[in-house]
Parts: C-alpha cells; structure tokens; sequence
C-alpha cells in the first residue's frame, strides 16, 4: 500500500516509516522544506498546501505533525504556536483529502490524550467529553478540523495518544537520563495517574487503525491500565536499578514549567475501550516491559 504520513521526522514518526517499509509499504514523507529526496513530497500547513501528487494513489494517510507541547514554556506565542500547528495542519491535510478524485480508505490523525483534561482517579474511555483547559480545547479544534475528510466519506480515526514509553524521544526520552543518574522521583505528590504505552504498540496500534475497516472516530492508544506517577517511578527504579528519592515538588515544577506545569501534575486515567474492542492485543501492557522494550532499542 501507498501510505502518506506528516510528521515523519518525529519519534512516532520514524518509527512508523521503518516499521511500514520493513513490510514493503510505500511511504511518502510529507516535508515543509523543499523535497530533496524521491520518497519526500511538500506541504505548508500555514497556507493550506498539500501536493497533491504527493497523495495521488495513497490507501492511508497518517496525519502526526504538531509543535511539541512539553519543548518549551508556555508563552502566549507558544500556546498558539501549539494550537495553530494542530489545527491547521490537520485542516490542511483533510481538505487536500477531500480534493482527491480518490481519495484514501482511511485518515489517521493524532490527536492526544489531553482532550480528557483532568480526570483524577477516575477512569474514562473515548465515551467521555472532553475536559477543560488548553490542551483539551485545542484537542477539541484539532479533531474538528478533520471534518472535509469525514464529509468526503473517508473513514477517520483519531488516534488519542498517551505518553509513549521510549528512550530515544517525548516525555520518556527526558526522564530516562534522569532515572539512570539516580536523581529520578516522583513529580508532585505522585498520584496523578499517567497513560502511558509502549512505542512498539503504539506503532502496532496506528497500524491495526489503518487495517481494521470498522475503525473510526476516536481510539486511546494508551497501555490497559493506566499507573500513578508514583507507580511509575518505583518501575523506573526497579527496571534501572536505582533509587528514586528526589522527589520535585509540585511549586519547583510550576516555577520551572509554568502553566505546563498543571499538565505534568494533572491526573490522566485513560483506557483504550474501542482498541481492545477491535481485537488489539498489547505486547507490552505492563509499565516494566514497556521500559525494558524501551531500553533493548
């Protein structure tokens, strides 16, 4: 199959490409810069181009381009900047989509995780509405802006992502130099509840949305069950061998992160409801495994 992806150049991204072309899919990276290489072709999500040739033939597009939201503070700049990237480009791709006279079977967007806001301790699946604050607002906009995809009759699915455990990118790629030093703890008091999955399911899983034809609307990629920090930070210890005492209080963390602070502190208990539903099946559903697979990279 001829499979578009935005975003390529990103940890889920890479990963993506050179799992679909070690079993002999098509991948065409779709670039800001003027391509320079056979398999690249170009889009500007500001402007709302695509090329269109880029697309001609694709089965799959797989949509993850975005500003980082943890690379830096939260500034009303960067806020937009965060918003803008999503929203616009997501717009961008559906439309180009929709503009096909043959368009692909399937659009894959991520999307996040965020889009519940806090839920405490309590658990939630893709039946529930979408929280309050900024990541969910742009999470409900980012979703939205697929909608000439949708209208075009192109089978959508949002890929709602949690932290994907990895040592060479995201959340995990910070933490784990961290926890290898013995200066890793938990964040806050420890209990807020983290989503957490393995880059390898992960990338099994946006596969399975691509394969699965009965798939759409909104998917959790998120391991079974979600943990506490405090949980996670004991894995952490255990898997690496270290201790894990030096907590950061949650004020060190607002003073460092500002309003992304709210984020790291609030409480995600996330679970993949129509994932498990589809027949999915983890290789790594446990937080030690996901580690360890994270380490054997």
């Amino acid at each position: 199959m001829r499979i578009g992806i935005s975003g390529s150049s990103g940890l889920i991204g890479q990963a993506l490409v050179r799992s679909l072309r070690a079993d002999g899919h098509e991948v065409v990276r779709f670039v800001r810069r003027t391509p320079s290489a056979p398999d690249e072709a170009q889009w500007d999500p500001r402007r709302g181009y695509v090329d269109p040739a880029g697309l001609a033939g694709c089965g799959a597009v797989v949509h993850l381009a975005g500003a980082g939201v943890g690379e830096h503070r939260w500034t009303a700049a960067y806020k937009k900047e965060i918003r803008d990237s999503r929203v616009q480009g997501t717009a961008a791709m559906a439309r180009a989509i929709a503009a096909l006279d043959a368009p692909p079977a399937v659009f894959v967007c991520g999307t996040a995780v965020g889009y519940y806001g806090d839920t405490g301790e309590r658990a939630v699946d893709e039946q529930a509405p979408a929280g309050q604050g900024f990541l969910p607002e742009v999470c409900v906009d980012w979703e939205a802006a697929a909608a000439p995809a949708q209208l075009a009759g192109v089978r959508t699915v949002f890929a709602r992502t949690g932290l994907v455990v990895a040592a060479e990118g995201g959340a995990w790629g910070r933490l784990f130099p961290i926890f290898k030093a013995g200066i890793g703890g938990r964040l806050g008091d420890g209990r807020q509840y983290w989503s957490f999955i393995s880059l390898h399911d992960e990338i099994a899983a946006l596969r399975h949305a691509i394969d699965t034809p009965g798939l759409s609307g909104p998917v959790n990629l998120t391991a079974p069950e979600p943990l506490t920090n405090r949980e996670v930070t004991a894995a952490m210890g255990r898997v690496l061998h270290r201790p894990t005492l030096c907590a950061v209080p949650a004020p060190a963390l607002r003073l460092v992160l500002g309003e992304f602070a709210g984020d790291v502190l609030g409480s995600q208990r996330v679970r993949p409801a129509r994932l498990l539903e589809s027949g999915f099946t983890f290789r790594h559903p446990g937080i030690e495994e996901s580690i360890r697979a994270a380490l054997a990279r």
